[in-house]
């Protein structure tokens, strides 16, 4: 207990969270502003911006006010990092403890589990998926590790080329709604932040595994501590013959993190590689079976923190991405040329943030360039360099500011994003957010927020023309506006939040046609409306019964969706397949001593409608059907080792996520971990 004088101000620095989530804001019946530090531009969060956190605050009497430690997890959803709590925004944590339960084997399969998330895979395991939140499609959702913004400018079909292991992960951020004023113009209807693991000294970890279809997989992992400075690096690979013709794939990771501590400040350096090679029966057309695709990513990115009440966050980042696209595997029949891509993304930002008694504000600025080099994409060089004969190159330049306060039981955000795009228009654009929330009881927060939020069309929505596509040079911005209310209640037995939203969209970029024989065409949608609302609850059974009994954990969530458009009928290949509702169950429990089992349980109903081929040629137009899933991790601790075995899809249920594109059937792996 501290004992302070009438209206003397203090800081305190945070070195830790407490355990115990009623912890949060005990003493916010005094006037109390929380600030954190922000992270690089379009929030370049890493788990050490916590230890960061700094609270300052003024009493309002002579009352003694403790100073309490804060449990919550400190999330990116908005430019000053909140506890999960206070963020005004539908925000998903995925814990280090709930994906080492959970029965995956990468991170889409993962956010397959979360009631927001669409995932909608084209291959298993990673090898390739589309992300959507809210409605949108997979280029409207920014997709960001550890704060650095690896959204794909050439299309969202590759922005989860992401090189990190499952093994490597700390924690994954979903931000619901509009976030451009958080993670720039690219967070259309979402963001995805993944966090990687933080070693604090030097350890080892490797992991092998096998099963069906020819699966077999294997991680490493090991942490250097030094006398100021720790490094990581890690490697993976996976593979598998394929569960149908032509779906085979190898795929490799390779991640290297560095943290220094210099003088006060931190220094941290991040680079990766990831390299996949697949079968892709009929991944974008099903006229074409024997699709092959062969993609490389590497980034690197260099961020720095200072201390003290001004903060500079300075971050310099670069990311490249090769993609060779076989509409005909090389080999196979027919085989003819290919698809030839290179992007590549620089960027460098600077933030700042200033703690003062009227709470912390949060400026600063990004410039990001985005290029790509095709044989079949941008506008044609002058001179070809190897097999590129086309490219194109777009600049985006940003500002923003924002103020976060709290005032006893109110909170408020207020801020806005400053955009120019060379490529688009001549102007600035602004795209505001408000944000606010009340405590009316200790656990429970009531929220609001407003935001507004843009998206660039991707290279491939500009110029992807082939014998079944024709781009758009002319394509405009997407805009979106979005009004969301919920509520969230944090307990140590039960975890919740309830939101409603409704998002307005124009100048919806799809990829449409009027009829079947028709070929696809990118084209901006007039406007698309979209209401809805998520529910999830989290239960610690341990907690609430004690642990005479054999249950840890439930976690239950739903979400319910409706789309209108103003536009003519017309078949839509992603924004109008949207999925209407989704329920999500994942039960953990104990068997005996040492032996866990994880259940994961859900079921979709998915609108709209695809073109049903047959013999490769186009037929009848059908539905999606609705589908359920069941998953089982069994899970076995002994000393530093662990054994399990993954059994998916237990029923054989058939099911798609794309028209066309049968998903896997029963899938049963196993294989073993060990920590040294």
């Amino acid at each position: 207990m501290r004992k302070k004088q009438l209206n003397t101000t203090k800081v305190f620095r945070f070195k830790r969270f407490a355990h115990k989530s009623y912890s949060v804001f005990n003493s916010l019946h005094k006037a109390i502003t929380i600030g954190v530090l922000a992270g690089c531009a379009l929030v370049s969060a890493h788990t050490a911006s916590a230890e960061s956190m700094e609270r300052i605050y003024t009493e309002t009497s002579t009352d003694s006010i403790p100073l309490t430690e804060l449990d919550e997890v400190v999330v990116t959803a908005s430019r000053v990092d909140l506890p999960l709590i206070l963020a005004a925004k539908q925000v998903t944590v995925i814990s280090r403890e709930e994906i080492e339960r959970a029965p995956v084997r990468s991170i889409e399969d993962l956010l397959s589990y979360v009631a927001g998330v669409d995932i909608l895979q084209r291959g298993p395991h990673g090898v390739q998926a589309d992300i959507s939140l809210r409605g949108g499609s997979f280029d409207q959702t920014a997709i960001l590790l550890n704060g650095v913004n690896l959204t794909n400018p050439h299309t969202g079909h590759y922005s989860f080329n992401i090189p990190v292991n499952l093994s490597d992960i700390e924690r994954i951020e979903i931000v619901q709604g509009p976030s451009s004023l958080v993670y720039g113009a690219s967070a259309f209807s979402g963001g995805v932040n993944i966090i990687t693991r933080k070693e604090t000294e030097s350890n080892s970890f490797a992991k092998l595994e096998g099963g069906m279809y020819g699966l077999f997989g294997a991680e490493t992992r090991g942490a250097y501590k030094a006398d100021r400075s720790l490094h990581t690096l890690s490697a993976g690979y996976k593979h598998s013959d394929g569960y149908i013709e032509n779906s085979d794939y190898n795929i490799v990771n390779l991640f290297w993190q560095s943290r220094f501590e210099i003088n006060g400040a931190n220094l941290d350096f991040q680079t990766g590689l990831n390299n996949k090679k697949l079968g892709a029966n009929t991944f974008y057309t099903a006229a074409y079976p024997n699709q092959f695709d062969d993609t490389r990513a590497v980034f690197a990115s260099l961020r720095g923190e200072t201390d003290g009440k001004l903060k500079f966050i300075p971050h310099i980042y670069w990311s490249r991405h090769y993609d060779e696209f076989q509409l005909i595997r090389e080999g196979t029949p027919n085989d003819k040329g290919h698809n030839y891509h290179r992007s590549d993304v620089f960027g460098m930002n600077l933030n700042m943030q200033y703690a003062s008694r009227w709470g912390i504000t949060g400026f600063g600025g990004e410039f990001r360039n985005e290029g790509i080099m095709s044989n079949v994409l941008g506008k044609p060089m002058e001179d070809t360099i190897g097999k590129y004969a086309k490219s194109d190159n777009r600049t985006h330049i940003s500002y923003f500011l924002e103020h976060n306060f709290i005032f006893n039981r109110f909170t408020l955000s207020v801020g806005g994003l400053l955009n120019h795009n060379t490529a688009i228009t001549n102007k600035f654009d602004l795209y505001p957010a408000l944000n606010a929330s009340y405590r009316p009881l200790e656990p429970l927060r009531i929220y609001a927020s407003w935001n507004k939020a843009t998206r660039m069309p991707t290279f491939t929505d500009l110029y992807y023309t082939t014998a079944t596509h024709t781009g758009n040079s002319n394509l405009e911005a997407e805009l979106s506006e979005a009004f969301e209310i919920g509520l969230k209640y944090i307990h140590p037995i039960v975890k919740g939040s309830i939101a409603a939203f409704h998002m307005k969209g124009r100048n919806m970029i799809d990829w449409v046609k009027p009829s079947p024989d028709a070929l696809w065409e990118s084209r901006n949608h007039t406007k698309i409306n979209t209401k809805g609302f998520e529910v999830s609850a989290a239960l610690d059974l341990k907690e609430w019964f004690g642990n005479g009994q054999p249950f840890r954990s439930l976690n239950v969530g739903y979400m319910q969706l409706h789309q209108n458009r103003v536009e003519d009928a017309l078949i839509s290949n992603y924004t109008l397949n949207y999925l209407r509702h989704k329920f999500s169950v994942a039960l953990h429990h104990d068997v005996v001593k040492n032996l866990t089992l994880s259940w994961n349980f859900r079921w979709q109903e998915r609108a709209g409608s695809y073109v049903q081929y047959v013999d490769l040629q186009p037929g009848e137009e059908v539905g999606f059907k609705p589908f359920s899933l069941l998953d089982l991790k069994a899970n076995y601790e002994f000393s530093s080792m662990e054994l399990f075995v993954n059994a998916n899809n237990i029923f054989n249920t058939t099911h798609i996520d794309f028209g066309n594109i049968p998903q896997p059937g029963f899938w049963l792996s196993g294989g073993a971990s060990i920590k040294f």
